[in-house]
């Protein structure tokens, strides 16, 4: 990292390959809203108008697939509930027992083909099945904060940290230009820098970025955060070849067993920030293990599995609710809007072809 002129924020070449693919990584947990022209924001900002911003931003047309996040592969398994979120919150969920569910894993960006980029944030998307037709839809990233604070900060960054088609890569001068007038952002991209990603999908934490809220048996309430933390992951194998070597390595992972991760419960304390996905909550709050994700079962995506899955972050079970994060909203509504458009389309198959893996 080079010397930096006071007030201005400098750009490591991790920033500068990485860029395209942060770019879109709003659109990870981006779904849910009926009405496409309803504002989300305060100057006629819809959901139409982020989708456009993310296809026209994705450097082609892939007609059927999602508008971020494009490439992935299916995933199944269960929840392993300890009950140790009960006292926390009267969600079936965290009643000790298994519940059924259904994943995918993903890298961010519109482009299905793409090869895969270490750099690029990784998804996962699950979706729990619980008793009386309850679901809890999770939208997560392998990094703890978000870029953006609000929906229109997200629209104008999608833009600022686009790749130039001359280069495939973001213009340094405007990325840097943006950052200058956005702390936020530039904050919250130095503590993603501070740690690489992990080698694999196995090895990979995820986190849910936006505060929610828990409410108990007795109606107390308290906010809360959630990640998933990789537990005993198989050893690296080293770098592999080809466009998709990540999921490449997924896929032989969970052949050869299932994976597990720790599904923890991050408690926030009075000032947290709960309507600003940028700002990490102090490390000491209180962290509860409630349960484990585990992982058994991997394919191709198709309409037979999650294709056709919005994995909108709202669909909630009584127990949990929503935060005042702005976010939230706005990707309920994105997410809807980009599967409005998918649903019309002609289906693909999935770029990444377990069976031949």
């Amino acid at each position: 990292m080079t010397d930096a002129q006071p007030n201005s924020f400098p750009l490591n070449r991790r920033t500068l390959l990485g860029g395209a693919a942060v770019a879109a990584l709003g659109a990870a947990g981006i779904g849910g809203f009926l009405f496409t022209e309803n504002r989300i924001g305060p100057w006629r900002l819809t959901a139409r108008a982020l989708v456009d911003r993310l296809q026209d931003t994705a450097g082609g047309s892939f007609p059927g697939c999602r508008r971020n996040h494009a490439k992935g592969v299916a995933v199944a398994g269960y929840f392993e509930s300890n009950g140790g979120g009960v006292e926390l919150s009267k969600a079936s969920v965290f009643r000790a027992g298994l519940y059924r569910l259904a994943g995918r894993f993903s890298l961010a960006g519109g482009n299905p083909h793409m090869p895969d980029a270490p750099t690029a944030p990784r998804g996962l998307g699950l979706r729990l099945f619980l008793p009386g037709g309850e679901e809890w839809r999770m939208a997560m990233i392998n990094i703890p904060v978000f870029l953006d604070a609000t929906p229109q900060d997200f629209y104008e960054r999608t833009l600022a940290f686009a790749p130039d088609p001359a280069t495939g890569k973001p213009d340094a001068a405007t990325m840097k230009q943006y950052l200058e007038s956005h702390p936020k952002t530039a904050a919250a991209l130095g503590v993603i820098e501070q740690g690489a990603p992990a080698p694999t999908f196995a090895a990979s934490a995820f986190f849910g970025l936006n505060a929610f809220r828990f409410t108990d048996g007795e109606g107390s309430t308290v906010p809360v955060r959630w990640r998933l933390e990789p537990d005993d992951p198989p050893p690296a194998t080293g770098p592999g070849g080809g466009d998709s070597a990540l999921f490449d390595g997924l896929v032989a992972d969970l052949k050869a067993r299932p994976l597990r991760w720790r599904l923890v419960v991050v408690v926030g304390e009075p000032g947290d920030p709960t309507d600003d996905a940028t700002r990490m909550w102090p490390s000491d709050r209180r962290a509860v293990h409630v349960g484990t994700v585990v992982l058994d079962r991997v394919d191709t995506e198709s309409a037979d599995n999650v294709q056709d899955v919005n994995f909108d972050p709202l669909v909630l079970p009584n127990g949990i609710e929503p935060s005042d994060d702005p976010l939230l909203q706005a990707r309920s509504a994105a997410y809807s809007e980009s599967y409005r458009r998918r649903a019309g389309e002609s289906k693909p198959t999935g770029a990444v072809l377990v069976r031949e893996v």
